[in-house]
């Protein structure tokens, strides 16, 4: 298949790991426990299986993380590409509510509604609820896709349907550790 000129053109352009739920200043907190996933390492491909609803099953992959700080009452977790051509990441799924007694969730857990009691799904960026799959403009080159856990010392209100920008209010200056799983996936 050839080259899509417009991934070819946006190549250069990317948001930006700085960008990033994981950069902001109020959301600093020590990187004291971890997150893994059995379907991909670190910084390595995500298997087909977890692509986006528009070319494949979109599944969220399982995860899973050793314990949280003492303290904790709930889990959040932002998965970003920042590796879009806008100014900003595109959040995949955004989650609130994860019991942090939890061992980890698994596969097709992050879906709307989910098989996980508890789990309140906000809006990502493309204004939907629960888990949306890599779906990179081919030709782009490889996206990353950050899992970002975060240990909060309370549970945040915000309303039915928050957003990502209502979450970043909600628990500025309560989080106390988060860990952080990258996996990549490319469009050719």
């Amino acid at each position: 298949m050839p080259a899509n000129p417009l991934g070819v053109a946006l190549r250069n352009r990317r948001a930006g790991h700085h960008t990033l739920i994981w950069a902001h200043p109020d959301l600093q907190a020590p990187e004291n426990f971890t997150l893994t996933s059995p379907a991909f390492e670190h910084e390595a491909p995500m298997p087909e299986k977890y692509r986006g609803r528009v070319f494949g099953a979109n599944i969220s992959p399982a995860l899973s993380w050793t314990e949280p700080p003492s303290g904790t009452v709930e889990l959040a977790l932002v998965v970003q590409d920042p590796d879009v051509p806008l100014g900003k990441p595109a959040t995949h799924a955004l989650a609130l509510g994860i019991d942090p007694a939890l061992a980890g969730l698994p596969d097709n857990a992050l879906a709307a509604p989910g098989p996980v009691p508890g789990i309140r799904h906000g809006r990502g960026g493309l204004g939907r609820r629960g888990w949306t799959g890599p779906m990179p403009i081919r030709s782009h080159g490889p996206h990353s896709y950050v899992f970002q856990l975060f240990a909060l010392d309370r549970i945040p209100d915000v309303p039915a349907g928050f957003t990502l920008d209502q979450t970043i209010t909600a628990i500025t200056g309560h989080v106390i550790g988060r860990a952080r799983l990258d996996g990549t996936y490319e469009n050719p």
